[in-house]
């Protein structure tokens, strides 16, 4: 697949400031916001994320996880990363799923001592993110920066605002409508599973007892349901066993992930349902899902454009902020 140019990326995503809604975030986001007060920040959290990847290369699509779970609920607030029975890590869309916490934590304390009290942890997540992308071989990206960290988690938005991967194509539309999100980026955001793994929780439901004439979904293409009933059964029976969310190219930022729900070959009823069910027909998200599978550059395009959107949801109304010295509590 061919690839723009760098300079093609840059071009298409340097865009004039973006303003935030709420008290909590600094009005103007920029792409230059910390080239006088914080010059080291790019190269500390692409040193984190190379590194972090070289050992595991799964870490890429976690910051990337954990920047869309963070951005979901009150806005792209860092709001995930605080400690605390009641925080966001102890929603269930979250717990034992959302990963990458410590690599945010190991560069900001390396941002802590090179310029402190300057970068907020947004601001490192959506960076954090974007080389997890990146670094897997996607669109390279310019990240609009200059968010300020929330106060308060919001465990119950966490539980509540999410999209499962059990639910229909309508539910999972309506919720991003919710925070200003389209159809469109429903399908290209989904577009994030073609690199990462999921637990067999996630997707068990379409392994047995599926209905009365079938033990395995039927739409599951047969040797991947085969091998899925493999690993998941032969866990330790927690449903924490992994698969691939992409069994083409597990590792590799491609639109590869378009082309398995065409063969049968998505892991989530989520997935598949943006492909064959009567909801996705509908509203269109089966046409995206084919233009996707055909053309790369258009998906790499597009995405860029989603995740920019998505970096931009508004704050919850009344919003306080701060730049947090440390990201799992408030100053």
């Amino acid at each position: 697949m061919e690839r723009y140019s760098c300079c093609r990326w840059v071009l298409a995503c340097s865009i004039l400031a973006l303003c935030l809604g709420g008290q909590g975030a600094r009005c103007q986001l920029t792409s230059d916001f910390y080239d006088s007060t914080c010059p080291q920040l790019y190269y500390v959290v692409q040193q984190h994320v190379f590194d972090a990847m070289r050992e595991e290369m799964r870490m890429g699509a976690s910051l990337l996880r954990l920047h869309f779970h963070d951005c979901f609920v009150n806005g792209c607030d860092a709001s995930i990363l605080l400690d605390g029975d009641d925080g966001e890590k102890f929603a269930l869309p979250n717990l034992n799923s959302v990963r990458g916490y410590e690599v945010i934590d190991a560069i900001k304390a390396d941002l802590e001592s090179a310029c402190p009290e300057v970068v907020s942890c947004a601001d490192v997540v959506a960076l954090a993110a974007s080389y997890g992308v990146l670094f897997s071989g996607g669109p390279y990206y310019d990240v609009l920066l200059g968010r300020l960290d929330g106060r308060v988690a919001n465990q119950s938005g966490a539980d509540n605002g999410l999209p499962s991967p059990f639910e229909p194509v309508d539910s999972i539309i309506q919720k991003f409508a919710a925070v200003g999100l389209n159809t469109t980026d429903v399908v290209v955001l989904s577009g994030a599973h073609t690199i990462g793994r999921a637990r067999c929780a996630l997707f068990s439901n379409r392994l047995s007892n599926f209905s009365a004439t079938d033990s395995a979904d039927p739409t599951l293409e047969a040797s991947l349901a085969d091998s899925l009933q493999s690993l998941c059964a032969g866990g330790n029976g927690d449903g924490n066993e992994t698969a691939a969310l992409d069994v083409s190219s597990p590792y590799v930022f491609d639109n590869d992930y378009y082309k398995n729900l065409l063969t049968e070959r998505g892991l989530l009823s989520s997935d598949l349902g943006l492909f064959s069910s009567p909801e996705g027909v509908a509203a269109s998200t089966k046409d995206l899902v084919e233009a996707y599978s055909s053309d790369g550059d258009q998906f790499f395009y597009d995405f860029v454009w989603s995740m920019i959107r998505m970096g931009n949801i508004p704050l919850a109304a009344g919003s306080d902020g701060e730049v947090r010295k440390n990201c799992r509590v408030v100053n």
